[in-house]
């Protein structure tokens, strides 16, 4: 629980510092993109999000390749983030992916939860993930944050332990 409480006023702090919340008990529900604390601080856009995760884009600034990875298949805020990342219907990023494999490249990782994320982005150089704002924690950094649809909050906001209800 301690933890969890943690969790909650971490993610609070982070929102409002940056001017996210209109006071503290209504924070919005966003996805931020993650990489380790320790990780250089990159400049990152839409764009360029996209094409790391599309692995258009492969390395940094240094040199140092990009592990992004993503939630499974039917997890709502995979769902949420993949709609506002690719502008594509499922079958277009499948389509994609396909063709993508035949020319020996692989689709991101896929880790079963945002719990598993947060260490692998953590503990992995270079890699790069997306979790709710509400489990940010001290070995992550956002790099961008994404906003959830309004008709996409409830199910994104349930994965949260805090959140009873994310229009209150």
């Amino acid at each position: 629980m301690a933890r969890t409480v943690r969790q909650l006023v971490a993610a609070l702090a982070f929102g409002c510092s940056l001017g996210l919340c209109a006071g503290v008990a209504r924070a919005e529900t966003q996805i931020a993109v993650i990489v380790a604390n320790d990780a250089p601080r990159l400049a990152l856009d839409d764009t360029t999000l996209r094409d790391i995760y599309l692995k258009r884009i492969y390395l940094d600034q240094a040199g140092h390749p990009f592990v992004p990875v993503n939630l499974p298949p039917g997890n709502p805020l995979r769902s949420v983030f993949s709609a506002a990342t690719f502008h594509m219907k499922g079958q277009q990023l499948q389509d994609y992916w396909n063709r993508r494999y035949f020319q020996g490249i692989s689709p991101p990782y896929v880790l079963g939860s945002e719990a598993a994320v947060i260490p692998f982005v953590a503990e992995t150089p270079g890699a790069i993930g997306y979790i709710d704002t509400c489990h940010l924690d001290g070995r992550v950094h956002p790099l961008l944050l994404l906003p959830v649809p309004q008709t996409e909050r409830r199910a994104v906001a349930a994965q949260c332990p805090h959140n009873t209800d994310p229009d209150s």
